[in-house]
């Protein structure tokens, strides 16, 4: 082969990868995480592979292991509740109503809808390769593609053009069985919090002591503890509290 047929060959590879990005952008869409997942760091092992910082449980990645290469934050339109009980973190998950009043912090990543599908198949304990269906999400808004607690999967709206897409339980907050969530959850929570938001350690405190499920168990004094003991013994991702 000489020189000519090596840049030929060069230029095709070129070509064929622009064709690959541009095809891969005009279908990006947005994964919106309200929880442990705003946390960069955490949902880099989701798309990646491997174990996030103090966890007890390693992910097996995206067929796309391609991090996003936008990360924004943002409000949804409802609330975060906790229930039902953890396999990792033991104590409530984190779940989103977003038929409740008020806003819910959340951070959006620019994903591949085959990424989605396989971030929401990982939530779900189960093994990513199967494609989700996201029209019905996108025309009526919420989608319940099975029973399972985070398998109905939700649309907001769009954001810079884009479809925005969250997952939650099928049920309500009415219908919800309410349980408190465990310190190093609510830690894992400050940090996606301060991440995505830059919110200090004592608003989060607040915001998440007064959440349906917390409230009642959790106070803004003790969940202040439980974030400044987690930073302090490095349990979590979070910085060192002010």
């Amino acid at each position: 082969m000489d020189d000519a047929d090596r840049d030929r060959d060069r230029d095709a590879d070129r070509g064929r990868d622009r064709d690959r990005d541009r095809d891969r952008d005009e279908g990006m869409v947005w994964y919106a995480a309200y929880g442990s997942n705003m946390d960069a760091r955490r949902l880099a092992t989701y798309i990646a592979g491997g174990r996030p910082p103090g966890g007890s449980r390693s992910y097996p990645g995206c067929r796309d292991r391609r991090l996003p290469d936008r990360a924004v934050p943002l409000l949804l339109p409802g609330l975060l509740y906790f229930a039902l009980e953890s396999r990792v973190w033991t104590g409530g998950l984190g779940f989103y109503d977003p038929a409740q009043p008020g806003e819910m912090p959340a951070r959006a990543y620019l994903v591949t809808p085959q990424q989605l599908a396989d971030i929401a198949a990982q939530e779900m304990h189960r093994a990513p390769g199967a494609d989700l269906p996201l029209s019905l999400a996108l025309a009526r808004g919420t989608d319940r593609l099975g029973p399972g607690r985070y398998e109905t999967l939700v649309c907001p709206g769009m954001l810079d053009g884009r479809p925005v897409y969250t997952l939650t339980a099928p049920w309500s907050l009415a219908d919800a069985d309410l349980n408190p969530p465990s310190a190093g959850y609510l830690a894992n929570f400050a940090a996606g919090l301060a991440d995505a938001h830059g919110w200090r350690l004592d608003r989060s405190a607040v915001y998440l002591a007064t959440r349906p499920g917390a409230a009642g168990h959790w106070t803004a004094g003790s969940v202040m503890e439980a974030l400044r003991a987690a930073a302090e013994d490095g349990t979590s991702a979070l910085d060192k509290p002010p």
